[in-house]
């Protein structure tokens, strides 16, 4: 048995290269930390062949002394923290001192640095575990360090790394997230000689939109949640931009970076009843918090953490996130919970409207409800009465779309026009066309009621006045008795027949319209496969979606220009509208200026 000793200290500083410098964007992340840290209002990088030759950072920050630069390159030597106290109440991205020791532990190191209170500027180099003394040098205001031959000494570790391109993705990665983290710093990144990027400091918004480009900024929402001390800000893409990888997740705490299990649990339980099957969420979200409520000495990369009040955190960022995912881009938020919105039989006629009622019945101008037929039945292509004052056509639109008196405003999903196929409404509001998905739409409005229902003990049964009998199997026999309670729960009763017949007598009042077979056969497969003990819990939502989709109106069914307008009024006031329950967009909008451009007008 070998006698245990002292490893020498190149070794040790090698051993600890290990756990912090995993490839050339380990190191970046470094310099670019240590330069944030001090207080570095523009950075440079410059990187050749993916950073395996040459990793350079220039920042115009504070400096480092000559008698410091030593230090600079020794262990566990900082000047972030000095006591056990401060450990508990970090504020900076560095803190332990290892990095720059790891990184010239394992590569040709040049640190060079001109103190802002400084003379003149002066230089340190290293060259794996050998560290020459510092001398005079040239240089602006702040520090450069240049890096060479990563892994020069450790040639297994270098064959571990990839191709130069895959390098420099990662590289860039890390540069991404720095940017988003901090945008009021200029960053500037060179690759072989070759501008790649350059970010002018600027607020968060704009930032976001400058790294990830405008077809997010676009696609996103803008969260900013305030609860006792801690922030919630950022950008929250919309369902519909949602993505097959988690490419673009990005989630600083106190300006760090971080992979959390918590953070991630709380952002897909937010996006779990609005995204679609696989899909990835995207984002960009900013939390401050209280430093000594978070525990950022738990990994040497520093990327992972530990809440001091986790169920606290991940509620609020639940919570807060859930809130503006809710809040439908159709309209404006209400606190008054939707009415019941059950689509009425289409019957070849519009309904009699209210006269001076714009709302939801009719979503229309009271001038145009006063003569009950002639928008809908020119429209819709039905002659009206004879004794029925005319409107042209082209007037009737212009009155019913252009008013905007103080009794009546233009919706913000407009006025429908009219069914596409069967499939899509259109309809025309201040911008230009708005094209509705009416069952993905309807679907999304039944499945919330439904809900509000659940939750509020209000989930009403309406009773068949034929009940639906049909032959099933032994397990569905079973699934009926076994679960009495549940289907009752949510409006059902269905009764046993004989050992293969089952009869549906009642429905959710919600779901009357439903083909009771095909929703009952659907809605006992998802509570066969389930666990019982979560079908209203963890799973309620699930079964809930299940029967939603049967009480949404389907393709093809025709339907009046009344019921259009009220389809439209119901989701700009429905919570999470813009998607169905699958995660799919409901409706898309296509401005005046993108139509004349598809035809060319004016030029």
């Amino acid at each position: 048995m070998n006698a245990i000793k002292l490893l020498p200290d190149g070794l040790i500083s090698q051993i600890a290269a290990g756990e912090v410098i995993e490839r050339p964007a380990s190191v970046l992340k470094e310099l670019l930390e240590n330069a944030i840290d001090a207080r570095a209002s523009e950075i440079t990088v410059n990187i050749a062949q993916g950073g395996l030759k040459l990793i350079r950072v220039t920042d115009n920050g504070a400096g480092i002394s000559a008698d410091e630069l030593p230090l600079a390159l020794t262990r566990h030597a900082t000047s972030k923290i000095a006591s056990q106290e401060d450990l508990h109440n970090i504020t900076s991205l560095g803190f332990r001192g290892e990095g720059l020791a790891s990184i010239a532990s394992v590569s040709h190191l040049l640190l060079i640095s001109h103190p802002l209170q400084g003379k003149h500027a002066w230089q340190i180099r290293s060259e794996g575990t050998r560290v020459l003394p510092p001398e005079p040098s040239s240089h602006m205001a702040g520090t450069t360090v240049e890096v060479r031959d990563l892994f020069f000494n450790l040639p297994a570790r270098r064959k571990f790394l990839k191709t130069e391109a895959t390098e420099f993705a990662h590289c860039e990665e890390m540069i991404r997230r720095m940017a988003l983290s901090h945008p009021g710093i200029a960053f500037t990144l060179r690759h072989n000689g070759n501008l790649r990027t350059h970010w002018q400091a600027t607020e968060p918004a704009p930032r976001i939109q400058a790294v990830l480009g405008e077809e997010f900024s676009g696609s996103a929402a803008w969260i900013d949640e305030q609860a006792a001390g801690t922030g919630l800000q950022g950008m929250l893409a919309l369902p519909a931009y949602s993505r097959a990888a988690r490419d673009m997740q990005y989630f600083f705490v106190n300006g760090r970076f971080v992979r959390d299990k918590l953070i991630s649990h709380a952002l897909r339980e937010a996006y779990r009843d609005v995204l679609h099957l696989d899909r990835h969420a995207a984002f960009v979200l900013y939390l401050t918090i209280d430093p000594e409520q978070v525990d950022v000495n738990v990994h040497p990369t520093k990327t992972e953490i530990r809440f001091r009040e986790a169920r606290a955190i991940h509620q609020f960022i639940y919570h807060g996130v859930s809130k503006a995912l809710s809040s439908p881009r159709s309209g404006a938020q209400s606190s008054q919970p939707a009415a019941d919105f059950v689509m009425p039989l289409a019957t070849g006629h519009a309904p009699a409207a209210p006269a001076l009622n714009y709302s939801r019945q009719t979503g229309l101008p009271s001038e145009m409800v006063a003569q009950p037929f002639n928008f809908y039945q020119i429209m819709s292509g039905n002659p009206p009465d004879a004794s029925t004052p005319q409107v042209p056509l082209q007037q009737a639109r212009g009155e019913a779309m252009e008013k905007d008196t103080e009794d009546v405003a233009m919706p913000p999903l407009g006025f429908a026009l009219g069914q596409l196929h069967g499939i899509y409404i259109l309809a025309q509001n201040r911008k230009g066309l708005v094209i509705v998905d009416m069952h993905a739409a309807h679907e999304r409005i039944v499945y919330e009621q439904l809900k509000t229902q659940l939750d509020g003990q209000t989930l009403s049964a309406q009773r068949l006045l034929i009940p639906a009998t049909f032959h099933v199997d032994s397990l569905d026999i079973a699934t009926v008795e076994e679960n009495q309670p549940l289907l009752q729960q949510l409006g059902f009763e269905i009764t046993v027949l004989s050992a293969t017949t089952l009869a549906v007598r009642a429905v959710p009042a919600m779901l009357q319209q439903a083909e009771a077979e095909k929703l009952v056969r659907d809605l006992l497969e998802e509570i066969r496969h389930g666990d019982p003990s979560q079908l209203l819990t963890a799973r309620r939502n699930e079964l809930l979606a299940t029967m939603a989709c049967h009480g949404a109106v389907r393709a093809n069914r025709p339907l009046t220009l009344i019921e259009m307008n009220e389809l439209l009024r119901k989701m700009e006031i429905t919570e999470r509208s813009d998607q169905c329950n699958h995660g799919r967009p409901t409706w898309f909008e296509t401005s005046l200026a993108e139509l004349d451009k598809m035809f060319m007008r004016g030029k």
